[in-house]
């Protein structure tokens, strides 16, 4: 039988996260090799490979089928693969990782308060100032994809490379599309999210990649995984 190769975060809380949970389920989960290194296993599992990958590639694997599961965040995944719903299966919602992608602005724009009023606000702003307000976002895709949706194309993205939500402040955009979990930075910074400004309510998920390379055994051996994972969710809640 092929193995199975499954990609857990490298590094911070997801990795804590997930291996607590893994190892709650009866999935004890350990490095081989260096403590540093990038490899692992399963106890009990011979058949799996664990690789510990950034989040970030981790949906970039399952996206190309180098991998068969992964554990990211659903922001991750939908930001990156556009077409996420036929290319990966959601197996398994794990209950930590949780982040709300969010539009915000800043709490000086008082008769903004939902994504209608940027369209109103929009050609009155260009014509003030000769361009159309700017979104500073690291999540391009959905932010295009969200404001199809709600019929607003009147915007520029500039891309974050930083702290997000301190554009406006420093005059590089208008308004903000980022993630939040208790929104704690968003208001220490003069924003607050749209009514209907929650464009994703994220957490890690199990994905399972549908074009990597699958043989019965190994489905069967996923699921396996997936129904301990989903016996034993998790205690921790997010708090930052």
């Amino acid at each position: 039988m092929s193995r199975l190769t499954l990609a857990i975060p490298s590094k911070g809380r997801l990795m804590e996260q997930t291996t607590d949970m893994f190892a709650r389920a009866g999935l004890v989960v350990r490095k081989v090799g260096h403590a540093r290194g990038y490899r692992g296993e399963i106890e009990g599992l011979p058949d799996v490979d664990v690789a510990y990958v950034s989040s970030s590639e981790i949906s970039d694997a399952l996206k190309a089928g180098s991998i068969h599961l992964g554990i990211t965040g659903e922001d991750l995944i939908r930001e990156n693969i556009s077409d996420a719903e036929t290319r990966i299966g959601f197996l398994q919602k794990l209950g930590f990782g949780f982040a709300d992608v969010v539009v915000a602005v800043p709490d000086c724009w008082i008769d903004v308060s939902t994504v209608a009023d940027l369209e109103d606000i929009a050609m009155p702003f260009r014509r003030l100032h000769g361009r159309w307000p700017r979104v500073a976002t690291k999540y391009m895709n959905l932010t295009r994809r969200f404001f199809a949706s709600k019929g607003f194309g009147d915007y520029r993205i500039v891309e974050s490379a930083g702290a997000t939500e301190g554009a406006p402040a420093a005059g590089t955009a208008e308004l903000i599309v980022d993630i939040t979990t208790t929104g704690e930075t968003l208001r220490a910074n003069g924003l607050r999210i749209l009514d209907d400004g929650v464009m994703l309510k994220s957490q890690a998920n199990l994905f399972a990649s549908n074009i990597a390379a699958w043989t019965p055994e190994l489905r069967s051996l996923s699921n396996r995984i997936a129904e301990s994972l989903g016996a034993f969710p998790s205690q921790t809640a997010d708090g930052k």
